[in-house]
């Protein structure tokens, strides 16, 4: 819990009235302006705690009307009444007069958001812009300054756009990101290091008018209003100006780019007529006014939403007071608000973990008043500490919070209530005391005997005598933490702790060295004194001597703990073995983990709150931590307490990590945890037990065992489960008042002694050891602290403690010794489930520890019992709820027992509402209201049910209502009710129209039992038939010679019934075509085949050969078969052999009737079972329908068949014949043989290798791999020759005979192919000596065509260069050189040589035509023209050379 100490300011004078405050916005500075009774002017400046800088006073004979602060420095602007300016530099007290600008009373002030610019203005409409430097200080005369002609009200700075972020910008250069690396560029715009000052304002006047003044100073009307203006507003975020006026009318403007406004909403707000109008507003868009009456009105201008706050008379507020002034504290989330009764409201605002706004009101939550006195006038928030100041008129006092003051120990605790007043309660005897003290309390302390409160300053001494508090001593002293043992305080010095007297005589010091630092906090337990450093250092006193004495030597612990920056808190256990520290971090913030300095070992160990494990020690059990450890994830502690005699024990109060340094006040916190750890040498911290703190409390006191101590929140009840002492008679203390002390302290029982709070020492002793042992496991040592314990209620305790460690072994024994046979016997059968959390749920509920049970359940998930144990609960909205959600399988079943539930506790409307529900209405709903005859008629006449009319149609014929109860068998469209109804009252014709039209089975079948007891065969029959009773219906046929009727009959019934009607007729000997039909319609094939070929129906016979299959008998199927062959049904005699597995006679019938195997045929020949066939036999079956298949041309089959058999050889054969090129290749491919692959490489030379090099690429890839390198080369002559003839390329032909002559060469009967070698060798000489002079003539033509005379002097030039080409070769020569002469003649001998061959093969067309024209060359069309050979229906020419 908070408190605020207030502190008067230290007024020069007392008489002055104070008019205005303001506090600078991060110096803990306040200025007052003050008027004196001779109306004379004065400003004072004060510190922290009120005291006066006397050097800073400033006094004129007129009045100060405006103050202003400086943004960043301490100086203060002051505006007087004269129209003087002054600025006032704290602490030196300089002043600094500006110009002579104003001649009227000063109005305005205004500071830029740096302080660079200083907007001053007066009565009269003038205003100017002055200029300061980075110290505050003038910079010469104003820069400009403006006339508007009526008084000036209100000023605002418009803040700058956002600069660039430097640090995201270096990231994305690092990055490599060019923009950012640009922007760093010296080249560019200079970079925005950050928000840029806005020097650009809005200014308004009393007609209405708001100015725009840009950052040149230059000036502009921007809009105007009715009313003078009490208030500007600036809303960041959406960047649109807001207006209040005098008459309260608030309007929002939407700012344009070139400097527009744009009004988009005006409303009036409420408000008290005749007041003085308080406004304040936040940066999150709140509005918030004070007008002289009981509420305070808030309007979110972001949400468009308006409500109230008003104060509440049970936390000390009077009926009528109202409320002047308000104040708001961004830092805080605090509302302040100045009453007329001397009170300050303070509400603060609440977060909601939903996220949403839910009730605006509900989030702001009112706290305990603040007395001042008087009428507060004016509140203002200020510098970085959060003071706050308030003007009652009179005096203005400075309120400071701070965390209230709370101690325990040895039965008393002592909580502070106000700034100088204690309660202290008394345990032992029940007392309640008040202190009433005359400083403000900063810190207490209390004994058995004592209680000590400090201020800072001084310390105070009171004696408990009874039920009185007498001051025993007071002396001056400067520290600010002070401990007590004993008749001796402990107080702190720079560098020493001093040992007192309650009258301040130093009997001891304890000195610390300067690298120990200067002690800043102390803790005692029983004899034991710990002090903490600034320095991080610790060191432990032994008190139970007359001095004090050293345990050990000073221990640093920033040596041990990583980024520890300063000690937060330290305690010691009971023997002085163990200390704990709290510590925050270097960052500042706290650290989650409490850590223990075990002195005797030097050693430091922590439990870390974040993950709810320990440092180290021995592992618990994951089925006693699981829980515990989920709840503490995340956490804090904030504060912690050993208890008082056991060493062992521990206890932490821990918040979760987002809220541990959002308030130092103990007030409004949420989700506290309570935290109970065992810390020994041995096993270090381990868990113990950890519950949220009830509501009600406000912090953790103290533990002493068998009880936890918290101060409680005054005025609030004690929760559940804590108690408090019984209040002795109001007694008056010294200085104290006579109304009794509110209970300030509440105590709760420890998990392990609820129900034993007044037990011996020696149980409590073996309690403690039994927890502990259980904690760490060793469960020998367990029982053995508690073997002689006889009580049962110890038992059932440590049962409930078996509950929270979740040790089922020992809840065993515990409920053994408790005699609790039913429990026993619960908990035996919940060992079944396979969830230990569910075991140990079921035991929580024998010990009725549902909270507990309710908890298990949820952990481990098992909602069909969490809903089990909400219905045995009572907690029916629970259970529906957990059906509802998660436990859907049993949805129904829960609905029921609701509603059986509601049955039983008479609520019948609700009851049937969920028999409903759970679909169980029918039954459950006739029988609920079957004493309430008109309700029901009325619920079944509501709900319209077919089930429900039956039912009471049946109870209506039950009561001989037969009219009444056909009706409703009929909305029922229960015919065969109808049917019996009907028969039973004599109406068969209805009856039988009934059973006609609607066709319902069970109808027909009743009245064809009762025609038939009637001995109406006929109609009998009818509606057997209907009924498909067809037994009964032939039973009759075959009794009364219905042989008509008998067949269909038996054709639409069962087989067995066909059977006996089949042999109906074959012992009749009449209608056999009837039995053999029946017989093949039963499945008796056999028989029907036998009666079949005895009686010479062939038409018969045809139709069961049908269906005939392999399942059928062998020699039933060759008999089949052989009559199909007889008739000339080959096809059909074909698959009767198949299936009677006769594959040769098959194969016979389809070769010799020449019948065309399909694939499905050839498939069903081909059988895989070793027992029918041999592999060799089937192999040669296979090859012989292949043979078939290549005789009917189906070779695809045929290469399956081959294939299957293994013969590949064949197959391939089989595909070629096929011509499937892709499936030879691809069948090449895969059986890789090398037959096979020079059989495919053989086929695709028949086709178009020549346009289609894939082809050419695979057969030379076959040869390849079919090891046949003849063959290869042989295929690259063909190649070269293509080449030759079809394309002249002699270079491509060339390397096709390297390629054959290298492949000829890898042959392996290489003498064989001696002269075929020397052939290829010899072409390619010829070849490569032709393509020489080829590619020698472009350097030198003479040798060239010396060269290819030469070659046509080979004797055998051709084929592998064609005498052709070589003449060509010569006769374009000759035609280039212009010798046409010697050209004709190469053409003449040309021709003779090749007369039947076209000169245009060889001799290009330009060539002729230079011959014909130069040369005289007459071209005798058709001469020499090979015979049948086309070129584009061209006829081609020789030229005869003439």
């Amino acid at each position: 819990m908070a408190v605020y100490f207030d502190h008067r300011v230290e007024a020069p004078d007392s008489s002055n009235v104070p008019s205005q405050v303001t506090w600078h916005s991060s110096l803990p500075v306040l200025a007052v302006a003050s008027i004196s009774p001779t109306t004379r002017g004065h400003v004072d400046l004060y510190l922290q705690q009120g005291e006066c800088v006397h050097s800073c006073h400033v006094e004129q004979p007129h009045q100060p009307t405006a103050l202003r602060w400086h943004p960043v420095k301490p100086v203060l602007a002051l505006g007087w009444g004269s129209g003087e300016v002054v600025l006032l530099t704290h602490p030196s007290g300089e002043q600094t007069l500006l110009p002579s600008t104003h001649a009227a009373c000063i109005t305005l002030l205004e500071w830029s958001s740096s302080g660079s610019r200083l907007v001053t203005g007066d009565q009269t409409g003038a205003l100017a812009v002055w200029k300061v430097d980075a110290r505050g200080r003038l910079q010469g005369n104003h820069l400009v300054k403006h006339e508007y002609n009526k008084p000036l009200t209100c000023c605002i700075f418009r803040p700058a756009s956002p600069g660039d972020d430097v640090a995201m910008l270096a990231r994305a250069s690092v990055r490599g990101d060019e923009s950012a690396l640009d922007m760093f560029s010296w080249k560019g715009a200079p970079l925005k290091m950050g928000p840029q000052e806005g020097l650009a304002f809005y200014v308004s006047t009393a007609d209405g008018t708001v100015h725009s003044v840009d950052e040149q100073c230059k000036t502009s009307a921007l809009l105007s209003v009715e009313g003078a203006i009490k208030k500007l507003l600036y809303l960041e975020k959406r960047e649109v100006l807001a207006v209040v006026t005098e008459t309260l009318m608030l309007s929002q403007y939407t700012l344009g780019s070139e400097g527009g406004a744009q009004e988009f909403m005006k409303v009036k707000l409420s408000s008290k007529t005749g007041q003085n109008v308080d406004i304040v507003w936040t940066e999150s868009g709140l509005l918030i006014t004070a007008t002289g009456e009981q509420v305070i009105r808030l309007w979110d201008l972001d949400g468009d939403d308006n409500y109230v706050l008003s104060l509440n008379e049970t936390l000390g507020f009077e009926r009528g007071e109202v409320i002047n002034c308000v104040a708001y504290c961004a830092a805080k989330a605090i509302l302040a608000a100045g009453t007329s009764h001397g009170r300050i409201a303070m509400w603060k605002m609440v977060l909601q973990l939903s996220g949403s706004r839910g009730d605006n009101k509900a989030q702001w939550k009112l706290q305990t008043p603040t007395e001042v006195e008087g009428n507060v006038i004016q509140l203002q928030w200020g510098s970085s500490l959060n003071l706050l100041a308030a003007n009652n008129s009179n005096t203005v006092r400075i309120l400071c919070e701070r965390v209230m003051s709370a101690h325990f120990s040895q039965q008393v605790g002592a909580v502070q209530l106000t700034p100088t007043q204690l309660s202290v309660t008394l345990f032992t005897t029940g007392g309640q005391l008040a202190l009433q003290a005359d400083m403000h309390i900063r810190g207490v302390c209390v004994t058995k005997d004592a209680v000590t409160i400090w201020s800072g300053k001084q310390v105070t001494v009171y004696e408990l005598s009874g039920t009185a508090l007498h001051n025993t001593g007071s002396f001056p002293c400067d520290s600010h933490v002070v401990a007590v043992h004993g008749e001796n305080l402990y107080t702190v010095e720079p560098n020493r702790v001093q040992i007192r007297t309650p009258q301040g005589t130093v009997k001891q010091q304890l000195t610390f060295s300067k690298a120990e630092g200067n002690p800043v906090l102390l803790g005692v337990c029983q004899s034991y004194l710990v002090i903490g450093t600034d320095t991080a250092h610790i060191r432990v006193f032994d008190l139970s001597r007359r001095d004090a004495k050293a345990l050990c030597s000073a221990k640093n612990l920033a040596d041990q703990i990583a980024h520890l920056g300063a000690l937060t808190s330290v305690k010691c256990n009971a023997n002085g073995s163990q200390v704990s520290i709290l510590i925050a971090q270097v960052n500042g913030r706290p650290d989650h983990k409490v850590y223990f300095y075990d002195v005797e070992m030097d050693t430091v160990a922590h439990f870390d709150f974040f993950v709810g494990r320990p440092s180290s020690g021995v592992s618990q059990s994951e089925e006693s931590e699981r829980q515990p450890s989920q709840e503490l994830t995340g956490r804090c502690p904030v504060s912690h307490f050993w208890d008082e005699s056991e060493p062992r024990l521990l206890v932490c109060e821990t918040v979760p990590i987002s809220s541990e340094c959002s308030s130092t006040s103990f007030l409004d916190r949420a989700d506290v945890l309570v935290v109970t750890l065992f810390c020994t040498q041995e096993h270090g911290p381990l868990l113990q037990d950890c519950f949220p703190q009830p509501s009600g409390l406000q912090a953790l006191l103290a533990l002493d065992v068998p009880y936890y101590y918290f101060s409680c929140k005054p005025g609030e009840s004690d929760p559940a489960g804590i108690s408090s002492p019984e209040p002795a008679a109001p007694s008056q203390p010294s200085g104290g008042a006579a109304a009794p002390p509110p209970h300030t302290v509440s105590r709760r029982a420890l998990r392990d002694f609820v129900g034993l709070e007044n037990c011996e020492k020696a149980t409590r002793d073996a309690m403690l050891n039994f927890s502990f042992y259980l904690t760490i496991g060793n469960m020998d040592e367990a029982f053995k602290s508690i073997k002689l314990i006889k009580s049962k209620a110890v038992w059932e305790n440590m049962a409930r403690m078996c509950v929270k460690t979740r040790q089922l072994d020992v809840a065993r024994v515990c409920l053994g010794n408790m005699g609790n046979a039913r429990a026993a016997k619960a908990l035996k059968e919940a060992e079944l489930e396979p969830e230990p959390e569910a075991q140990v749920a079921m035991l929580a509920v024998q010990l009725g520890m549902l909270e507990d049970a309710e908890k298990l359940y949820k952990c481990c998930q098992r909602f069909d019992l969490l809903n089990h144990f909400y219905q045995a609960s009572s907690q029916w909205q629970q259970a529906l709820g957990t059906a509802e959600s998660h436990d859907r399988i049993h949805l129904r079943t829960t609905y029921y027992n609701y509603a059986k539930y509601l049955e039983s506790m008479g609520d019948k409307t609700q009851a049937l509402v969920y028999y409903e529900k759970s679909d169980t209405h029918r039954v459950e709903v006739p029988r609920m209201l079957q004493d309430d005859t008109p309700s029901l008629e009325i619920y079944v006449n509501k709900m319209k049910d077919k089930s429900i009319y039956k039912w009471w149609a049946q109870y209506l014929e039950s009561q001989s209502d037969m009219d009444s109860a056909l009706c409703f068998y009929e909305s029922a469209q229960d015919y065969l009710s109808l049917v019996r109804v009907h028969c039973y009252m004599g109406n068969i014709q209805k009856a039988s129209e009934i059973a006609n039209d609607t066709g319902d089975r069970a109808a027909s079948y009743h009245l064809a039992r009762h025609y038939e007891g009637h001995d109406d065969i006929k109609q009998a029959v009818h509606f057997y038939t209907r009924a498909q009773a067809y037994n009964n219906a032939i039973r009759l046929c075959k009794e009364t010679g219905l042989e008509d009727q008998l067949m269909n009959l038996a054709l639409l019934s069962n087989a067995e019934d066909m059977m006996e009607a089949a042999c109906y007729y074959e012992e009749k000997g009449t209608h056999m075509d009837r039995a053999v039909a029946l017989y093949h319609k039963a499945g008796y094939v056999s028989k029907a085949l036998e009666l079949a070929f005895a009686t010479q129906q062939f038409s018969a016979l045809q139709l069961i050969a049908e269906d005939l299959n392999e399942l059928s008998d062998p020699a039933l199927l060759a008999r089949c078969s052989d009559f199909f062959i007889t008739h000339s049904q080959y096809e059909k005699a074909v698959e009767l052999l198949v299936a009677a597995k006769k594959y040769h006679e098959a194969l016979e019938v389809c070769v010799s009737q020449s019948l065309t195997i399909t694939e499905e045929l050839a498939e069903r020949m081909i059988v895989t079972d070793s027992k029918d066939l041999s592999e060799e036999a089937r192999k040669e079956l296979l090859e012989r329908i292949a043979d078939c298949c290549m005789r009917q041309g189906n070779y695809h089959l045929a290469t399956k068949k081959y294939t299957q058999a293994g013969n590949k050889l064949k197959a391939m054969r089989a595909l070629l014949k096929s011509g499937d090129t892709e499936k030879i290749v691809f069948f090449a491919s895969v059986c890789r043989q090398k037959d096979l692959f020079i059989m495919a490489a053989n086929y695709l030379q028949s086709l178009d290798w020549r346009k289609n090099p894939e082809i050419l690429k695979t057969i030379i890839g076959f040869y390849t791999k079919g090891r046949a390198p003849d063959l290869l080369a042989g295929f690259y002559e063909a190649c070269a020759q293509v080449e030759i003839d079809d394309y002249q390329n002699y270079e491509k032909a060339l390397d096709a005979l390297t390629e054959a002559f290298k492949c000829l060469s890898r042959a392996q009967d290489t003498g064989q192919q001696e002269g075929r070698l020397a052939d290829l060798q010899h072409r390619v000489a010829l070849i490569k000596k032709f393509v020489h002079a080829r590619s020698l003539y472009s350097e030198d033509p003479v040798a060239a065509v010396r060269l290819c005379e030469s070659l046509l002097e080979e004797p055998e030039l051709d084929p592998a260069v064609r005498t052709g080409d070589a003449f060509g070769f010569l006769v374009e020569h000759h035609c280039q050189q212009g010798n046409f002469q010697v050209a004709a003649r190469k053409l003449e001998e040309l021709q003779q040589l090749l007369p039947a061959q076209s000169l245009r093969f060889y001799v290009s067309a330009a060539s002729l035509q230079a011959l014909q024209r130069e040369g005289g060359v007459s071209l005798d069309r058709g001469a020499g023209r090979r015979p049948s050979l086309k070129e584009e229906d061209e006829v081609e020419e020789d030229l005869p050379v003439s």
